[in-house]
């Protein structure tokens, strides 16, 4: 059984069961009501009976007989002296007469109520027991009787009315029940198509349109979009994860494959060259074979030391995939800085390189971990050297509103501006004839970690043909006060 089938129940059984209290209330009332109200007018109209002798009977006199046949009431007395009978004027024209107390029962005071039917007809009779003062010998029964039909057939339309009207209720209400309960968990089914939509297939786009009240069915749609919402960009990213990964390994492989293949080459042709007899080799003399073998091991080891970076730039990128972090302690910067650009002047370069002026660090320190900015800087400034065959690099710094910017500009070839968002991906080269430098291309996508460890940011200026800046600003954790 469905949830809004059960609801429909529950709501239906309860109105049940409170329409049956509530029936049998009003007709318990009515009924107790009009009853009591004829059970004391009949007591009122017997109380108030007058009595006279014809010889030896005790009767009642006209007047008093005739006010109760006014009040559509019926009169009759029985004499236990003489066993006689008198009854009124329309007990007599209607052929009806009370029962008269039994023998055994005759001289036993027994006032009260008692309901009897007459000629298919209901009535309630009142016996009320008169006795002679001295003696208290009982005298006189006087029954007091009302015709009740008409008010069993009121209280049988009551009954009817109340057990149709119930019965029209509990229709009405189970069909609007039903009715409210299908378009209260309409979103509920929308909820569910949706889940066995993005069961079936991989769009996790699907959203539920929910425009009515914020109640408990509103939390749970928003609930479940909010959760789709994320689920999706969980998907997205690890979709772009895998992609990443994928053309990750694709570049490794490709990286890895030119210096092998340089290697093997290289040792097959020292192997060739080697295993032929002395004697053999007419075309080579000793000094020609030996010059090609240093010629040779030299480019094993160039390929080696180049397969040795890019091993090296994969293992720094694994750490930074696995969100592996280093300890950050207070780090000067105006020694590290200018130990960086001492150590610049021993790079392999064809530009000149200038080092601004640095004593503005002087007090300066970052957040950092001092290898890896140093690392960071030597990137940089090395990519500098790489794409500027001719001109210049130069490094300054500068300060702004608590932020320190290590500056690297060079006037090498320089790149398209819708380029830059591209240029710290791995393994990006922005285009052939940037990728004729040597390089393992992970050195900006090492960088850029690097930066985000330290809680900084990196800005790009750069113009095809005119050079490049790179600007990497870094918190400052304190500095002396300027003057």
């Amino acid at each position: 059984m469905s949830i809004r089938l059960r609801l429909t129940a529950w709501y239906t059984g309860i109105l049940f069961v409170t329409l049956l209290i509530f029936s049998s209330a009003v007709y318990g009332f009515v009924h107790l009501y009009t009853y009591e109200e004829l059970k004391q007018r009949i007591v009122q109209q017997a109380n108030k009976v007058d009595f006279g002798t014809d010889g030896f009977d005790v009767l009642p006199n006209r007047s008093s007989a005739n006010r109760l046949e006014d009040a559509d009431l019926y009169i009759q007395t029985y004499n236990v002296l003489n066993n006689r009978i008198w009854r009124s004027d329309n007990m007599k024209f209607s052929g009806l007469q009370f029962e008269t107390p039994s023998v055994q029962k005759v001289n036993k005071i027994n006032n009260g109520f008692k309901r009897v039917t007459l000629n298919g007809n209901p009535f309630i009779v009142y016996q009320l027991a008169f006795t002679e003062s001295n003696t208290n010998q009982l005298v006189l029964w006087l029954q007091v009787g009302a015709n009740t039909r008409t008010i069993e057939q009121t209280l049988d339309r009551l009954q009817s009315i109340l057990i149709m009207g119930s019965a029209a209720t509990l229709v009405i209400a189970s069909t609007l029940g039903l009715f409210l309960a299908r378009k209260s968990m309409k979103p509920i089914g929308k909820v569910t198509e949706a889940a066995e939509q993005i069961q079936k297939g991989t769009d996790l786009s699907v959203r539920i349109e929910y425009d009515g009240p914020q109640d408990e069915i509103g939390q749970l749609i928003g609930t479940f979009n909010g959760m789709l919402e994320r689920t999706e960009g969980f998907y997205k990213e690890l979709e772009d994860a895998y992609a990443a990964q994928r053309r990750f390994v694709s570049d490794a492989s490709h990286e890895l494959r030119t210096p092998l293949t340089t290697i093997r080459g290289n040792v097959d042709l020292l192997q060739k060259m080697w295993e032929v007899a002395p004697g053999e080799r007419a075309d080579m003399d000793e000094a020609t074979i030996k010059q090609i073998s240093f010629e040779a091991v030299g480019d094993i080891s160039d390929e080696a030391k180049r397969m040795s970076r890019l091993v090296n730039d994969m293992l720094s990128l694994a750490r930074a995939d696995t969100g592996q972090t280093f300890e950050l302690d207070p780090v000067p910067l105006q020694p590290l800085v200018e130990e960086v650009a001492r150590r610049a002047h021993f790079l392999e370069k064809t530009a000149e390189w200038h080092v601004g002026e640095l004593s503005v660090l002087n007090g300066v320190y970052v957040e950092g971990n001092k290898d890896y900015l140093q690392q960071m800087l030597f990137i940089f400034i090395e990519n500098a050297f790489k794409y500027t065959p001719e001109g210049e690099v130069s490094l300054d710094v500068v300060l702004y509103k608590g932020q320190v910017g290590l500056r690297i500009s060079d006037t090498g070839i320089g790149m398209d501006k819708d380029e830059v968002p591209f240029i710290f991906e791995r393994f990006y080269r922005a285009d052939q004839s940037r990728g004729i430098t040597s390089g393992t291309g992970l050195g900006l996508s090492i960088a850029k970690w690097i930066i985000d460890e330290h809680k900084g940011s990196v800005e790009v200026v750069t113009r095809r043909g005119e050079g490049s800046t790179f600007i990497v600003w870094l918190p400052v954790v304190f500095a002396p006060p300027l003057e």
